[in-house]
């Protein structure tokens, strides 16, 4: 990283001239002081944080240079430097070596698959509760049944059509009819025309790719379950082909919760 400060470039209404806000210590902590049980670091990804939730900080800003960010929050050099590591893992910055707005560490949008990622390892250390994430699930999927009815195009109906057309095949294996179900309800959010609902849409349904597969593979009615699921989702798709988002939204509900009940009968979940 450079440890001279390169100019801010913003992507957000900002008038060109305006200048970031002055760095200051994290607001609640004092300059070389931390609470207990937080670590230096985190006091340079909470002063981060509250920028970016203050709209000082958007996409294209840069943040100061290493030097002036530890001497501003009274923390080392290796602290900022762990921080900074923290937030390109999170998708939330990139670093590059150079003179001007071409070095230094820009803020930078935060990819869906940082999303999905950072929701599924929660999901799977339990940190959320499966019945909460398919409650929330439930939310979020009719919903973008319900957007895509309106907003599917003829690309999104193919793909759709496509997937189906491989669940339908009699001979296909339980991980194969995971990874098309997983992709069907992904092209359904992507069909609704919302990004963040398709996003979060997404990031949930992938996250559930994994616990579901353990529940195909255990299961000993899978001939009696799987063309269950394969008529719930052909009735879903033909409720978003027609237009009907109050149905689609419906089937999409009444699909989720009797395949988790199926799925979860006489097990812990």
């Amino acid at each position: 990283m450079n440890d001279t400060a390169a100019p801010s470039t913003t992507e957000h209404p900002r008038a060109a001239s305006e200048p970031v806000a002055d760095p200051s210590p994290a607001e609640g902590v004092a300059p070389g002081v931390t609470s207990p049980g937080v670590r230096a670091f985190e006091v340079v990804l909470t002063w981060v944080d509250e920028r970016i939730l203050a709209g000082e900080l958007g996409v294209g800003d840069h943040l100061p240079a290493e030097r002036e960010l530890a001497r501003l929050l009274d923390v080392s050099r290796a602290a900022v430097r762990e921080a900074i590591r923290t937030l390109q893992a999170q998708g939330v910055v990139r670093s590059s070596v150079g003179a001007g707005s071409a070095g230094g560490t820009t803020i930078t949008a935060v990819p869906s698959q940082a999303l999905s990622r950072l929701l599924r390892q929660h999901v799977a250390l339990a940190n959320f509760p499966l019945h909460d994430v398919i409650e929330v699930r439930v939310a979020l999927e009719r919903l973008s049944a319900r957007l895509a009815a309106t907003h599917a195009s003829v690309d999104d109906l193919v793909a759709m059509r496509d997937l189906l057309d491989v669940m339908g095949d009699p001979g296909i294996d339980r991980a194969h009819f995971n990874d098309c179900d997983t992709a069907f309800h992904v092209a359904l959010a992507s069909a609704a025309g919302n990004v963040l609902a398709r996003d979060f849409t997404a990031a949930i349904r992938e996250s559930m790719r994994l616990p579901i597969l353990d529940r195909f593979r255990t299961l000993e009615s899978w001939d009696v379950v799987a063309p269950v699921l394969r008529r719930d989702h052909e009735a879903i798709y033909a409720a978003v082909a027609r237009g009907d988002g109050h149905a689609a939204a419906d089937l999409t509900e009444e699909h989720i919760r009797s395949a988790w009940h199926t799925l979860t009968a006489g097990r812990p979940t």
